[in-house]
Formats: C-alpha cells, sequence, structure tokens
C-alpha cells in the first residue's frame, strides 16, 4: 500500500508540474507570443524563465505542504479548491517580493495577473475531476478502508450512519468495541469489550479507529497510546473534548494532565456529514519541508541583513551618542535541543543592565519564569523607541543566517529561564526558537507565560509553510500597533 501511496504522489506531482509549465507558458504567450511557437528568442524569455521557475518551486511545496499530492475523501472538492487558492496566492506573494526586490521592471502586471488566474483555474480543474472520478470508483468497493468504532451508544451509532450514508468516502465499518452492549447494533457486530483493541484490530486487519467516547478520557488516552504503537490512525469525536494539554494552573483545579493523553505530533479537524472528528496523526514535518524552511530562512535574513545595513549604521549611532556602552547586547540563549547560542539585540538598557536584574525580580509583571517589567528603569531613551517598535531584533536576522535561529518559531528563553520549564513546557525546545512567533501576534508580553507555551506548542504540532507565511504576514500589524511591546 505505501508504494502504491508514493507513486500516486509521484503521478499527482507530474501532472501539478505539466499544468505550472503549462499555466505559466500561456501566460506569458499572451502578452509577448500570440503565434505559441516556442523560441529562445522571445522578448525577456530568460528573465521570465528563471523567475517562473521559482515561482513553481515554491508552489509545488506549498501544494506540498497542504497535501495536495494526495487525496482526503472527507475533503470536499470547494474546501480543496480552497486550498489550492492559498498555494497559489502564497507563491504569488514570494514571487511578487522577489519582482520587487530584484527590481524587474520588465515583468508585466498581465503576466503575472494571467499566471495566477490560470494556476488556480487548472490546479482547481484537475483535481475537481479526479475527486469526481475517485469517488465513483470508491463507491463501487474500490480500495475501501477497515474501520472499527470504539462506543456502540448514540454518537457510535450515529457515526455508522453517517458512513453508511457516504459511501463515496470508502469507509467499510468492521464493528464496535464496547464494554455494555453486545450483540448486534443496527447490521453490525460488537466485536468485544475495549480491553480486546489490540486483538480485534489485527483479526479484522482494521485501518482506522473511530472513538465515540471523548467524555471517557482516561479511555481516550488508552486507546491513542494503543493505536500508536500499531501505527493506526485515530478519530476522535470533538464534542466536550478539549486538546489543550497546556492547561493554566488556575483553570485546572488541581487537576494534571493525564500522561500519554496526547501522544501524537498533530491533530486536525474533519466531519464525516455533520459529526466533527479530531485526527491524531503521529507525523513530523518532513525533510523536504525542513530543507525549504531553511532555504527561506538563508534567503531573507540574507536579503534583509544587506538591504538594511545603512538603517543598521543609523541605529548603531544613535545607541551610541544616547547613552555610553556596547552597540549590541548579547546574552546567552536556549536553542533547539536545549543548544546554547550568542543571542544579538540592539542595546536597549543602560551598560551592566543584567547585573541589576535579580534587585528587579519581585517587580516581574508576567507569570512563570519569565522576567517582564513594562517601565523598566534600565532603559534607555532611545531603547524605549527601539522596544516600541521591536528594532532592538533586527540583529537576530545574523542568528537566522547562522542557523541558530529561524524567522518563525517560539521565543528564545534565557538559560535559566529554561532551566526552570516543567516537563510538558520541554516541548518548546524540540524546533529552532524564532524572531517572531504565534503569541506575538496575538497580544506580545501582554499575555501570561502559560498562554505563551500553549500557542508555542500548537505551533509546535500544526508547522506548515503556509502558517509562517502568515505569521510574517501578521508581524507586521503587530508591531505597527505596538500592542505589548516593552
Amino acid at each position: 500500500m505505501h508504494r502504491d501511496r508514493k507513486s500516486i504522489r509521484i503521478v499527482y506531482l507530474a501532472i501539478d508540474v505539466l499544468l505550472i509549465v503549462f499555466s505559466f507558458y500561456l501566460s506569458y504567450c499572451l502578452r509577448y507570443n500570440r503565434s505559441f511557437a516556442f523560441s529562445l528568442n522571445l522578448p525577456h524569455f530568460r528573465d521570465y524563465a528563471l523567475l517562473f521557475s521559482l515561482w513553481g518551486i515554491a508552489l509545488v511545496f506549498f501544494l506540498h505542504n497542504y497535501r495536495l499530492f494526495s487525496t482526503d475523501r472527507s475533503l470536499t472538492i470547494p474546501r480543496e479548491t480552497w486550498r489550492v487558492v492559498k498555494c497559489v496566492f502564497f507563491a504569488s506573494v514570494l514571487a511578487g517580493l522577489a519582482v520587487f526586490l530584484l527590481q524587474l521592471k520588465m515583468f508585466s502586471r498581465l503576466v503575472f495577473g494571467g499566471a495566477v488566474f490560470l494556476l488556480v483555474l487548472s490546479l482547481s480543474l484537475w483535481r475537481a475531476v479526479k475527486r469526481a472520478l475517485l469517488r465513483y470508483c470508491v463507491a463501487r468497493g474500490y480500495h475501501n478502508i477497515n474501520v472499527l468504532i470504539v462506543g456502540a451508544g448514540y454518537a457510535g451509532r450515529a457515526l455508522a450512519g453517517s458512513i453508511k450514508k457516504y459511501p463515496y468516502l470508502g469507509l467499510r465499518v468492521a464493528g464496535f468495541l464496547d464494554d455494555e452492549k453486545t450483540g448486534r447494533v443496527l447490521d453490525y457486530d460488537v466485536l468485544g469489550s475495549i480491553d480486546m483493541l489490540d486483538a480485534v484490530i489485527r483479526k479484522y486487519f482494521v485501518d482506522e479507529i473511530y472513538v465515540t467516547i471523548p467524555s471517557q478520557r482516561q479511555r481516550v488516552a488508552e486507546i491513542l497510546a494503543q493505536a500508536r504503537k500499531l501505527n493506526k490512525a485515530v478519530r476522535v469525536l470533538a464534542d466536550n473534548f478539549t486538546l489543550l494539554t497546556a492547561i493554566e494552573p488556575e483553570d485546572k483545579n488541581g487537576i494534571e494532565p493525564l500522561a500519554g493523553e496526547f501522544p501524537f505530533r498533530k491533530v486536525r479537524l474533519g466531519h464525516i456529514g455533520v459529526i466533527p472528528l479530531i485526527s491524531y496523526i503521529d507525523a513530523g514535518p518532513h525533510g523536504t519541508e525542513n530543507a525549504l524552511k531553511r532555504a527561506v530562512d538563508i534567503l531573507v535574513s540574507g536579503i534583509f541583513l544587506i538591504a538594511l545595513a545603512p538603517f543598521f549604521a543609523l541605529i548603531a549611532f544613535l545607541i551610541k551618542i544616547d547613552s555610553p556602552g556596547p552597540v549590541f547586547h548579547n546574552s546567552e540563549r536556549c536553542g533547539k535541543r536545549g543548544r546554547v547560542f550568542k543571542f544579538y539585540k540592539f542595546r536597549s538598557m543602560v551598560a551592566g543592565a543584567e547585573n541589576h536584574k535579580e534587585a528587579l525580580r519581585d517587580k516581574s509583571e508576567v507569570k512563570g519564569p519569565i522576567f517582564k517589567i513594562k517601565k523598566d528603569p534600565r532603559t534607555t531613551r532611545f531603547g524605549r523607541l527601539l522596544r516600541r517598535y521591536s528594532l532592538d531584533e533586527l540583529p537576530q536576522l545574523l542568528n537566522v543566517l547562522r542557523g541558530e535561529m529561524s524567522l518563525v518559531g517560539p521565543r528564545p528563553q534565557t538559560t535559566d529561564e529554561a532551566g526552570k520549564y516543567e516537563a510538558w513546557q520541554m516541548r518548546r525546545l524540540e524546533v529552532k526558537p524564532g524572531i517572531t512567533c504565534l503569541w506575538q501576534v496575538r497580544g506580545r508580553s501582554d499575555l501570561s507565560f502559560y498562554k505563551w507555551m500553549r500557542w508555542d506548542l500548537w505551533y509546535i504540532d500544526n508547522w506548515s509553510l503556509g502558517l509562517d507565511l502568515l505569521i510574517l504576514l501578521w508581524t507586521i500589524p503587530a508591531v505597527l500597533k505596538r500592542k505589548g511591546a516593552y
């Protein structure tokens, strides 16, 4: 089955590449070559070919990131089309940025707009046709998936009815597991109690497990742990079920998160009919996604370091005339997997400010191991301006270029703060820290430490290249509004 899926992905990729090339060439020809005859001597052809190649590579990675080289049977045609639109939009933003930064004045807006329209049209249309054909085949028994429903109560019966109602999903119910019911429920057998999960999965060649008892949290935790060992996907009814492992102490009421409750790296929301389901998937970022993230980090940080060099010099000059001391403030921070690195910022405080930190510790306005004061007496006059607009963070582009940080990721903590993390908070160190992150665009320093953690862990579990781009775009208005910056 794995080889079949890999072959299908290759076919999807090949079709997409052909459609992308077709869209680019047609949009170019409508502007420069109405005869549509291929020639290397057409106006600006080589320049267009280079930009189209970079644009196409970015688009392929976004399509991969949105899982569009496979077919999620529960995905509707409009929702898949919307994913295509988002991929084309993100790739086009990068292409437009390249045109602007490289000053490609020869690039026609007609060609750009035509390419965007043709990409959306062609990539969406072929997927709609593919999905219609696939649904036709699956509804007639081709490549069906065996599913086991845990819980034969009202929710379990409703789910079985929805599966039967939508045969194009290709789901075949093997039966139920239930601790109270026996015999037959609807048209399916109760195959045993929930404790028999392992044996039933093996006996009936179950591919996916559907859990309809979300209120029994300890049971769900056990099922998730067993399913992960067996490499089976799990979908849980999203009724009164929380996904948050990082609960603030005042919300806990003395209840600790259950051990092993959330062993999967990713969760996704979906539906079968009107029944909402949470899918647990044990999969981290693909190697190609990590490589692209690093390539984007190098490209963007390199471009901005060169472009902002005169601005850096101006800031350095103003820091020197504002207060005595060095231009940069260097400190040790915890990076990926706890690696310590030298963290760069423009100095916004008086020289030797670190020596007064402990004396001000009791004035910290953020709960948890983080030290933050809105009106820190150590901040210089020019330093307050730098902090209000986050200009003191710009030297971290050098940390990004060196590979110690990324453009987007959890903000790096000092070694003493990271040393106070609880066990569940250590997952924050699984990825490279970033210049900006999700909680910075959701409130910045006005949020509590525990809300920082919740946003950071959500980002780690749901990371995508598209999410990174959105966070970068959201950072601009967040910085301009200056909310929570101190």
